[in-house]
């Protein structure tokens, strides 16, 4: 489970104090799909950042099982990062000169997984529909098919929890379904998945949808 207590992020800009978080309170269990969607500048990447141990709160709270995230050593972040939680982010952030293969495989050779990973690999490409394009160049793959492979990558050490943020931002309607669909079955198959985003349609696929203004969560509902 993981637990937000108190959370805020304050941002100092010249003589001006802006806030992006300002007094967070949350539980996801294990096994939810939340969304979490406001305007723009509402905290809703902030807070998925700082859940991701990507960013850290200007006070506040985050456990994972009862443990205090913030409190990790650099070495204990690292394993949080790579075998706990996968990242989906809007821009992919594939090596476009590897392989997709190589892509996927970049998560295990950081855990120290420098063995014959090829079963794992084809495995995570199977689950998004790339097993056959294993061997093609990361830059030659569309925009859905490279969100595709970010997917692949993210579960490949098979993390709890998949950390999506706007995962569908730079698609067309269809790859968007498609990775909808994806993230719908790793929920399916167990998997927590919190994904951000501004798009309703996306966010009513998720269980449950929170929504966040001014650093502040408004809303917070179970989907039918």
């Amino acid at each position: 489970m993981i637990s937000v207590k108190g959370l805020t992020k304050k941002y100092v800009t010249g003589k001006t104090d802006f806030f992006a978080l300002s007094g967070v309170d949350m539980e996801i269990g294990d096994g939810e799909f939340v969304a979490i969607t406001g305007k723009s500048g509402s905290g809703k990447s902030t807070l998925l950042n700082i859940i991701g141990t990507l960013d850290e709160p200007t006070s506040g709270v985050v456990t994972v099982d009862g443990e205090d995230i913030s409190k990790f050593r650099p070495k204990a972040v690292a394993a949080y990062r790579n075998k706990t939680v996968g990242f989906v982010f809007q821009a992919f952030y594939l090596e476009p000169s590897y392989t997709v293969y190589d892509n996927v495989e970049l998560p295990l050779i950081l855990a120290g997984k420098t063995g014959d990973n090829g079963d794992k690999i084809n495995a995570a490409l199977n689950m998004v529909g790339l097993g056959h394009k294993s061997a093609e160049k990361a830059r030659t793959l569309s925009g859905g098919e490279q969100q595709r492979v970010a997917i692949a990558r993210a579960i490949v050490n098979d993390p709890r929890y998949i950390l999506a943020d706007e995962p569908c931002g730079n698609l067309d309607t269809t790859n968007s379904d498609n990775v909808m669909k994806i993230l719908a079955d790793l929920h399916a198959q167990g998997k927590t998945v919190i994904m951000v985003t501004h798009d309703a349609e996306d966010a009513a696929k998720a269980s449950r949808i929170v929504t966040m203004s001014d650093g502040k969560i408004v809303k917070d509902e179970k989907t039918a």
